[in-house]
């Protein structure tokens, strides 16, 4: 019996070739955006999950509250780590990360020097937490010693291609000597961080260990219970309440004078708490994170799209298959007087219709092949095909074809197979009012989630533009940035007089901070007078040269720019407006601040504040604007030099000659400052054009439904139309007739979708803290382009029914 109705419906798919592609093409195209979503969301849910014993590592996180700000930090403390593990037998092992950002790397002999990025320090324990699988050395030993480092096998081969290099010296900042202790393979791509070097923790020199400071990343491992299962991570996170009473208070009362309690009362607040290894890509949004982070937001919405998309293309071939019911009527009246049974009939267009997604499966595996390179470009993915068949992915390729066949087949099949033989025989087969309803709520929701789509692509298009667009406060056009300048020493002063030389250098400066994606540095200052750790403000503290704020066009408020004329700016401030607000200075010009100097808090740097420049963003537009200070400070990373962008290429040319004249050997590496500020919302422009590629390919699907629709439309209506052409009815009356009705399913789906589009967008945007205003035209222009998209798809079948010879559609009577 299957053998026969695979051969009848096979036959059925080649007489019917037009039919048969746009179903199999929107089946198709659908499943392909299901398939791309799922591998995607796969990837998102996949991240940290290769380590073993992933679901017993946590990372400790800190949340403060102080000096006005609400601070949240993926760091904490540098000795937390060992105190919980000495004082808690739960822990099992602890390891500190401390990101260092870029250094130059050379292997030893050799003259040119690599810039390498994100150089990562490290606890020996660290092979113990994370599983990083060795190619040579000994996890156990590899850091242990002073001066050694652990290197990825892209480092590897990048400074010694072939040759062996364990064993070997790496150079860092032409200064420092690193015995190359072992070799990894590369960190996965999910990873939630990635590096290639890991530098023992006994290297890094900063004079660390308060229990105030706050630049560590650290993860611990708890035991595993009695039943195998770890401890229970909340029970756990009782005790650091405790350990901030026994260690942070009595650091905070000597170096501060202020007690814990005091600490409290004055509205501050101290709390570590656990996150999953597994829960960091997708839940994490602390600050100083070790790498960019995904967002849970998007998986739940993407996955929503897929089901959509997926419920839109069954839709389409439920209306697809009752549009060509009239060709198939006299097939069942005949088949019934045959003595077919309805369970028989029923069976056979089930077949048919699995047969139907099982080649349209095949043909969205084709589409995925040839669109995954694409897709990968677009989100910033390293997915393979060979995902397809992974134990996650196989069963939905095998099962997903037959469930979708089965569901999107089930109303075409018992709508078929209840027709009367005699009925449609004499060429009469009328269409009940539910099946209508269910047909028309059907488009209704394609539209609906159609409507959706377009409104929430807009609204995403405009606030990257408004965000990208929008004044940051001071003028980030035409500014060329190198970083990195520790490496050439006291040269980099010579550096910046040499290209301010160069004809098309506006002006230069020298700094240790840009208002760009970097490492941050948070000071507490204090007014002059007070020493109640409550009074206290945490800001930015940034050391710049006398040339910052001309060269980057920061707007002044009050007082005056730093100045070489008056010696005593070397102990002068600069403060925004929102560092004079949190400091609560009312006449902030001549007054005096002070911040400790030194780890142990026993030396005090004491500031005159000689200017407040206006707030400008120097952080994502997703914050409010921080407080800030900035002072004279000769120790600069980074410079920063205003160009013209006449004959830019020669001048760029010029300026990298300079560099190599004073640091031969080093790497000449830049960036203009409007990059860098794009480069902190990737991620949104990656949504943003995944979210469009798919509403656009949703809207297509639809469109097939909706075309499908009308056929089935009009072809129950062929005899009205004939009637009505005989009696004088014109072609424009008869199309506008056919389209109004979808044209009302239409505006239906528009004001069911609008209030559904706010509320989803609303919630989005809630994460910027500057954002654009959600408005009425939004919705109007959506509304247009579902009404355009509509009246286009329609009008190919109305004006063909328009078009009709009547004696043709009334023959039958």
């Amino acid at each position: 019996m299957l053998t026969n109705y695979l051969k009848i419906a096979w036959r059925n798919l080649r007489k019917q070739q037009g039919f048969a592609f746009i179903n199999i093409f929107g089946l198709a195209v659908g499943l392909a955006c299901c398939l791309l979503i799922m591998l995607y969301v796969l990837d998102e849910l996949s991240f940290d999950r290769y380590n073993a014993n992933a679901e017993r590592i946590y990372r400790v996180q800190s949340d403060i509250k102080f000096g006005g700000n609400d601070m949240h930090f993926a760091t904490t403390a540098d000795p937390l780590g060992a105190t919980l593990k000495k004082d808690y037998p739960q822990v099992e092992q602890f390891v500190r990360l401390h990101q260092r950002g870029n250094w130059l790397v050379k292997k030893a002999g050799e003259t040119t020097n690599i810039r390498e990025s994100d150089i990562t320090f490290a606890d020996s324990t660290l092979f113990d937490v994370f599983t990083l699988p060795f190619v040579a050395g000994d996890p156990k030993r590899a850091l242990t010693e002073p001066n050694t480092v652990v290197i990825s096998e892209s480092a590897a081969k990048r400074h010694f291609g072939n040759q062996n290099a364990l064993g070997q010296t790496l150079i860092f900042a032409n200064k420092e000597n690193y015995k190359v202790t072992g070799i990894i393979r590369d960190m996965p791509r999910n990873a939630h961080f990635r590096t290639d070097f890991f530098v023992t923790m006994l290297s890094d020199k900063y004079p660390w260990g308060q229990w105030l400071s706050n630049n560590h990343h650290t993860y611990i491992r708890l035991k595993a219970g009695r039943s195998g299962a770890p401890a229970d991570p909340s029970v756990f996170a009782q005790n650091f309440e405790a350990v901030i009473e026994k260690y942070v208070g009595p650091q905070l009362l000597q170096m501060t004078g202020t007690t814990m309690e005091q600490f409290r009362k004055g509205n501050n607040q101290m709390k570590f708490w656990l996150i999953p290894l597994t829960d960091i890509h997708l839940h994490s949004k602390q600050q100083v994170e070790l790498a960019p982070n995904g967002d849970i937001q998007y998986v739940y919405i993407f996955s929503a799209v897929a089901l959509f998309i997926l419920i839109i293309a069954c839709i389409n071939f439920m209306n697809l298959a009752t549009a060509r019911s009239s060709n198939r009527a006299k097939e069942v009246g005949v088949r019934k007087v045959m003595g077919s049974e309805r369970q028989q009939l029923v069976g056979q267009f089930m077949t048919e219709s699995v047969l139907t997604t099982v080649l349209a499966m095949g043909l969205s595996i084709v589409i995925v092949a040839v669109a995954l390179p694409s897709f990968n470009n677009i989100a910033a993915k390293e997915i393979g095909l060979s995902q397809l068949v992974s134990p996650m992915l196989l069963p939905v390729l095998l099962i997903l074809p037959i469930v979708v066949g089965l569901l999107a087949g089930s109303y075409p099949a018992f709508f078929l197979s209840s027709f009367q033989p005699i009925a449609v025989l004499k060429g009469r087969v009328n269409m009940s009012f539910r099946s209508v309803s269910l047909r028309s709520g059907l488009v209704v929701f394609q539209f609906m989630m159609s409507v959706v789509l377009i409104v929430g692509t807009i609204i995403v298009y405009r606030q990257l533009t408004y965000i990208q667009t929008t004044s940051v406060g001071f003028n980030r056009d035409h500014v060329l940035t190198i970083n990195d300048l520790y490496s050439v020493g006291k040269q980099a002063e010579t550096f910046k007089q040499e290209v301010l030389r160069l004809p098309g250098v506006v002006s230069g400066s020298l700094s240790g901070y840009l208002p760009t994606p970097s490492d941050r540095n948070d000071t507490v200052f204090f007014p002059e007078g007070q020493t109640n750790l409550n009074k206290g403000a945490s800001m930015q503290s940034w050391g710049v040269d006398y040339d910052y704020v001309k060269t980057l066009g920061i707007q002044m408020a009050g007082g005056r720019d730093f100045s070489q004329a008056f010696g005593s700016d070397s102990s002068g401030m600069l403060l925004n407006e929102a560092a004079v607000k949190i400091l609560g200075l009312k006449d902030p010009i001549g007054k005096r601040v002070w911040r400790f100097d030194d780890p142990e808090g026993k030396i005090r740097k004491t500031y005159t504040v000689i200017g407040v420049v206006k707030n400008f963003h120097f952080e994502s537009l997703r914050r409010n604007i921080g407080a800030l200070s900035m002072v004279l400070d000769a120790n600069s990373g980074a410079a920063s030099f205003r160009v013209s962008s006449t004959n830019l290429p020669v001048l760029m040319q010029q300026i990298e000659a300079k560099w190599k004249q004073l640091a031969p050997g080093l790497p000449f590496t830049y960036k203009f400052m409007d990059d860098s500020f794009d480069e902190m919302y990737r991620a949104e422009q990656r949504i943003g054009t995944i979210a469009l590629t798919f509403a656009a390919l949703a809207i297509l699907i639809a469109c097939l439904g909706l075309f499908g629709l009308a056929a089935f439309m009009a072809e129950q209506r062929t005899k009205e139309i004939g009637v009505r052409k005989v009696l004088g009815a014109s072609v424009p009356s008869l199309i506008g007739l056919l389209s109004k009705d979808f044209l009302k399913l239409v505006l239906i789906a528009i004001v069911i979708a609008s209030p559904l589009a706010w509320y989803a967008m609303h919630q989005w945007l809630a994460d910027f803290a500057y954002k654009i205003d959600i408005e009425w035209w939004m919705f109007a222009l959506a509304g247009i382009l579902a009404v355009g998209i509509a009246l286009l798809t329609v009008s190919f079948q109305s004006v063909k029914a328009a078009l009709m010879n009547p004696v043709k559609s009334l023959r039958s009577e």
